[in-house]
């Protein structure tokens, strides 16, 4: 199911992901906090046979927080690009406003 909200624009400034939501939301996400958020199964761990929640240890590199484009999968999340070859993670829309709505940008 979609959310009834979709970005209607996308833009990186500075050191932030700024969304324009199609309900009229806006939202500003740290680069930095959006990598560290990322739900993929290589940074955010994936169960293991009894349920429970493997977490692999993730190192950053210099381009890590360096967001170098992305990509809207479907109607219903975003794939970003880093600058250090990452892009397996996707974040659902609803996923992405809750990190804005968390107070994750810069001041």
């Amino acid at each position: 199911m979609s959310p009834n909200f979709q970005p209607a624009t996308i833009q990186k400034i500075g050191p932030e992901l700024a969304i324009a939501w199609s309900d009229g939301g806006e939202s500003y996400i740290l680069l930095e906090t959006l990598r560290r958020t990322c739900p993929c199964a290589s940074c955010g761990g994936e169960p293991d046979v009894l349920g429970q929640v493997v977490r692999p240890e993730v190192k950053y590199s210099d381009g890590s927080f360096e967001l170098t484009g992305w990509e809207m999968i479907g109607g219903y999340g975003f794939q970003p690009r880093w600058g250090d070859g990452h892009r397996t993670g996707i974040f659902p829309f609803p996923y992405l406003r809750k990190l804005g709505e968390a107070g994750l940008g810069g001041d």
